[in-house]
């Protein structure tokens, strides 16, 4: 009997160590867990990189909400439009070009730059489509060479190209 008692206490003794061990491994999970959550709320620099232009509208609207998104949540944000994009900047195009379930280009435009958005336009781009110093005066704009894009995408956590 006293060999049963012995016995018994040894099979409790290890089912305690095993149910705190096992305790001790899921709480260092959950602390993992929450430090990898933290980490990935981490502030970034996002590049939005626009190609094309009103012809689309609806990809156009897409990366300018991704960017009011983006501004929203506390991250800082530059977009490079280049192509067709650059003529997204023209008043005329900003207040009719409507995506299909992506918004209004002028509500995200306005969203973007009272929250510190930058936009950069490819020069060459802007030149062979007659923009001028007119249609950004007034705009958190400015008229950028490739080296410009090739710099913002190195100092940038992330790209998203429409």
């Amino acid at each position: 009997m006293k060999r049963l008692n012995q016995f018994t206490n040894q099979t409790m003794l290890t089912k305690r160590l095993l149910l705190t061990f096992l305790w001790v491994v899921c709480m260092s999970a959950t602390t993992h867990a929450q430090l990898s959550t933290t980490t990935a709320a981490k502030k970034m620099k996002f590049l939005i990189h626009i190609t094309c232009g009103p012809d689309n509208p609806t990809k156009a609207a897409l990366g300018f909400l991704v960017a009011k998104t983006a501004l929203e949540e506390g991250h800082t944000v530059a977009l490079f439009l280049a192509g067709d994009a650059v003529t997204l900047l023209k008043d005329s195009e900003l207040d009719k070009v409507v995506g299909l379930g992506t918004g209004k280009l002028r509500d995200h435009f306005d969203a973007i730059s009272k929250a510190g958005g930058r936009f950069y336009m490819s020069g060459m781009s802007s030149k062979a489509r007659g923009l001028t110093d007119a249609d950004i005066t007034g705009k958190p704009a400015e008229f950028a060479m490739p080296t410009i894009l090739v710099r913002l995408a190195t100092d940038s956590d992330r790209m998203f190209t429409y």
